[in-house]
């Protein structure tokens, strides 16, 4: 088959692609032909390096990567049930996904409902089950919280904005241009913040009268992460899940502390959906609101999966305005 592979860690002309060994189920595994990959930071990370010490997700060289597909199961490993071949499935958390077939656990399928196109379903999972956990678990929005959403225009922050409203609160958005702005607003955002024109802080602190908000969402990372603590009210919360202006290397515990006693944690999705019945209720509930109307899914581009390296430079020069995705050819 043909896959995208890395030999070693580095930039996006490090993507290779190449014919790569089928896979073969293991029992408990099915074969899934392939027929979209979503791209994610995640898979920036993995290339790059940035997870090679990472117990969670780890990157052996050498390695297909991409931890998002969609497409129909093609062969089923010894004592898989409730699968069949032919079967609309999508998954997340597998690495493997930039190549025609990948063995997936079966525990980490879920099918797909007619009423949900496969694109839409397979964006559906890392991004989708990240705002999902983001906003039901992480911190479990309510109405009368005021949440601030970095990166609003971007595949997660449409889907966080979106869901954060159907949960009753206030959202604040912050994005780099009054394009990405109209997106955010489209979305349901209450107040969006042109981060390069005005001190994202200084307008959140405006915005709620000097409180500050309940909980911060920030994919930026190492070029928000203070202010974005400081944005907290007294004993709030700041939630890192991303990197896309660079790692976050260390938070000092005394920040927390003068901010006002506020909490930090950075988040893996692995943990969100760690068994089969939390992965398939994140799921349900989010095929449930786009089949109902109620979440609107942004496809910003399809690129071919032999054009891995062009997706990688379009994400990393944060130029995105919804959810990326390969095209997988057979």
């Amino acid at each position: 088959m043909k896959a995208v592979v890395i030999a070693k860690f580095g930039g996006p002309e490090c993507l290779e692609y190449r014919d790569w060994p089928d896979p073969e189920p293991a029992p408990g595994e099915a074969v899934v032909k392939l027929e979209h990959a979503g791209i994610n930071f995640i898979d920036v990370y993995m290339r790059s390096g940035h997870y090679a010490r990472s117990q969670t997700y780890q990157t052996p060289l050498p390695m297909t990567i991409g931890m998002e597909g969609g497409g129909t199961v093609a062969t089923l490993g010894e004592g898989v049930t409730g699968l069949k071949a032919g079967d609309r499935v999508a998954y997340c958390i597998v690495r493997g996904s930039y190549a025609q077939y990948a063995a997936v656990p079966a525990g980490k399928l879920v099918k797909v409902p007619d009423a949900v196109p496969l694109p839409v379903a397979t964006a559906l999972m890392l991004q989708g089950n990240t705002a999902h956990y983001l906003s039901h678990s992480a911190f479990p929005l309510q109405p009368g919280h005021a949440c601030l959403v970095h990166a609003g225009a971007g595949g997660v922050g449409q889907l966080l904005i979106q869901l954060a409203k159907l949960r009753g609160a206030m959202v604040i958005a912050t994005v780099g241009s009054r394009d990405k702005a109209g997106i955010a607003a489209r979305c349901g955002a209450d107040h969006v913040v042109l981060y390069r024109e005005v001190d994202f802080r200084e307008e959140v602190m405006k915005l709620t009268g000097g409180k500050g908000v309940d909980v911060v969402y920030d994919a930026v990372g190492k070029d928000t992460i203070r202010n974005s603590i400081r944005s907290l009210k007294r004993r709030g919360l700041c939630v890192n899940y991303g990197g896309a202006s660079g790692l976050v290397e260390s938070v000092e515990p005394l920040e927390l502390a003068e901010a006002g006693s506020v909490f930090f944690t950075r988040p893996h999705l692995a943990d969100y959906i760690g068994t089969p019945h939390e992965l398939k209720q994140r799921a349900d509930d989010l095929f449930a609101a786009y089949a109902a109307g109620r979440l609107v899914v942004t496809i910003d581009r399809e690129f071919p999966l032999a054009e891995a390296a062009a997706a990688h430079g379009c994400l990393e020069g944060r130029g995105t305005r919804g959810k990326l995705l390969l095209k997988v050819s057979h």
